[in-house]
């Protein structure tokens, strides 16, 4: 069995070239990330990617195996999916098979999108090998539905792992304004090789007002950003540079090396998630033109943002509106990436993707013009207390909590706590216990020095109010509903949340750094929603071992756009 004091030494497996790797115990900020030797892809030239040679792909759309209504109730839709945890091979280098651990052995993972009101139950089977190809560990997996307000239980608490053979039902209430949900691997220790692997998928969650107020079908695209280093045969190679992060020389767009969309000259929306595991992006367009921010991770934003980039951190998502009508067919734009501090930058790591303008064709839309303002419709559950994100104000508040993200002795803690230190306690040691429907604010501070933190606070929606930075004011891109925080080199963030549980007792939830790497190692504590005992995330619905044939529940996709669109 591998102990934890192993796992923890993991950042050098599977890695390309190790000598001279920067230790865990230095912690002086002028060393760090930038300074740390890395490695690039091994690749021979012949299986190097060539930006914007790729075809850009959407991932498939996953169709439930079941569908109906509780009790009957046409009120109560359900429907049921399935994901099978798999091995399988990609092409994402020219010339070479990679191998993936994936949701129904792909990367992406299949797209699920529901309506509002329509609650899901997702069967994920592993049927990982007992091994993992990236670490000596068991490929144990724990799935997260990140954005979602579930029951702790299943919630993807880093503890409550499923093994190779095991399934485990999640459920999931989808009673939340539309956002862009995402779901991705979150096992304790190694969140960070399994997310690398291949294990995350996008979960858009739509209602009645982004339907009527945004684009659709074709004119709404998921963008799944991640960056990969390769060896010479194809396979991933691993390196986290003593446990600050891996910066990998690739860049992918849904799992496709700097792809090129065909685009008409219409506007489309796009659902930007970083789904790199440390790296962060500042997109923009190589026109110079604006984009438009209309929703943030956890919904649409009150009032539009047109911005000439933006800064993104990993798991963070925003909704932007690209406007290709002013484009001439056959024109080229690039989504370039001006990138940000403390990044590792390679020859080609400042490019992101390619759209070609083509000829129009096909009916048109509805929707002929930027918008200025969005309107969500407010919070469902309003009559149980729940208060829309964006209006919550100071006053509101019942505490205020001040979490700081610091390195220490090697690792990274929360308030100089570490998960070592909640598992130790039983899982009973808190950052805070508020109330149902409760409003607090937190003040997150990065008192790392040269590292920046994406914060992720799982179950709330949070409204930035303040920064240190900015003259104190929240980026004009990040002026909507909120669940991570980009905490940048000696910044703090002011945030107010409502612990809004819906219909449902609370729990425990986890806040960690969404650099998985140091999540891993180790920045991570909880919170609990009311008596920390209700709905024990590890005990109440645990995994069982899965007696169904290999091929029970076959994927059904919907039927996608050409590729290259």
């Amino acid at each position: 069995m591998t102990t934890r004091r192993e796992l923890l030494k993991l950042g050098a497996v599977g890695a390309l070239g190790l000598a001279g790797m920067k230790g865990g115990d230095d912690d002086a900020p002028s060393t760090a990330p930038a300074a740390a030797p890395v490695t690039a892809s091994l690749l021979a030239p012949q299986n190097m990617p060539v930006p914007y040679m790729g075809v850009f792909r959407r991932p498939p759309e996953l169709t439930p195996f079941e569908t109906g209504f509780d009790d009957g109730d046409p009120a109560r839709p359900y429907a049921r999916y399935a994901l099978t945890q798999k091995l399988g091979q990609a092409q994402f280098v020219p010339g070479l098979n990679t191998t993936v651990a994936g949701y129904n052995g792909i990367f992406p993972g299949p797209t699920i999108r529901v309506s509002q009101g329509t609650r899901t139950e997702v069967r994920i089977r592993n049927a990982l090998p007992a091994t993992s190809f990236l670490h000596p560990g068991a490929f144990k997996t724990v799935t997260h539905l990140h954005g979602s307000a579930s029951l702790p239980q299943y919630d993807g608490y880093a503890n409550d792992s499923t093994k190779p053979g095991e399934v485990k039902n999640y459920h999931y209430p989808n009673w939340q304004p539309a956002r862009t949900l995402w779901y991705h691997d979150h096992n304790h220790l190694v969140t960070a090789q399994g997310v690398y692997s291949g294990l995350a998928g996008i979960y858009p969650l739509s209602d009645v007002y982004e339907q009527a107020q945004l684009p659709q079908g074709e004119y709404d695209v998921p963008l799944l950003i991640s960056d990969a280093m390769f060896k010479a045969d194809g396979s991933l190679g691993y390196n986290d540079n003593g446990h600050s992060g891996l910066w990998g020389d690739v860049i992918m767009v849904n799992g496709v090396p700097w792809p090129t969309m065909k685009v008409k000259p219409r506007i489309y929306r796009f659902r930007v998630l970083i789904g790199s595991i440390s790296r962060s992006y500042r997109p923009t367009l190589s026109t110079g033109e604006p984009i438009y921010v209309v929703g943030t991770d956890a919904g649409m934003v009150p009032v539009v943002q047109p911005v000439k980039s933006w800064r993104q951190g990993t798991a963070e998502r925003y909704e932007v509106l690209i406007d290709f009508r002013k484009y001439r067919p056959g024109q080229n734009v690039e989504l370039r990436n001006l990138s940000n501090k403390n990044n590792i930058n390679f020859a080609n790591t400042n490019k992101i993707m390619r759209f070609q303008v083509i000829e129009d064709s096909g009916p048109a839309t509805s929707f002929t013009s930027i918008p200025t303002t969005l309107e969500d419709g407010g919070a469902p559950n309003a009559a149980r207390g729940g208060i829309p994100t964006m209006k919550l104000t100071r006053d509101m508040a019942v505490a205020k909590r001040n979490l700081r993200v610091v390195r220490e002795n090697g690792e990274w803690t929360i308030n100089g706590v570490t998960w070592a230190d909640v598992e130790k306690s039983g899982f009973s040691r808190l950052f805070g216990n508020p109330q149902p429907y409760q409003v607090e604010e937190w003040t997150i501070t990065n008192g790392s020095g040269g590292w920046f933190h994406p914060v992720h606070i799982h179950l709330i929606d949070g409204k930035i109010i303040g920064r240190n930075t900015n003259g104190g004011k929240p980026f004009a891109w990040e002026t909507g509903p909120k669940d991570v925080f980009y905490a940048g080199e000696n910044e703090s963030i002011t945030v107010l949340m409502q612990f809004d549980t819906g219909a449902h007792a609370g729990g425990r939830y986890m806040v960690h750094c969404h650099n998985l790497v140091h999540e891993d190692h180790d920045m991570m504590v909880q919170f609990s929603v009311g008596d920390y005992r209700t709905n024990d995330p590890v005990t109440s619905d645990p995994p069982v071992l899965d007696t169904s044939p290999a091929d029970s529940y076959p994927p059904v996709y919907r039927p996608g756009l050409p590729p290259g669109t």
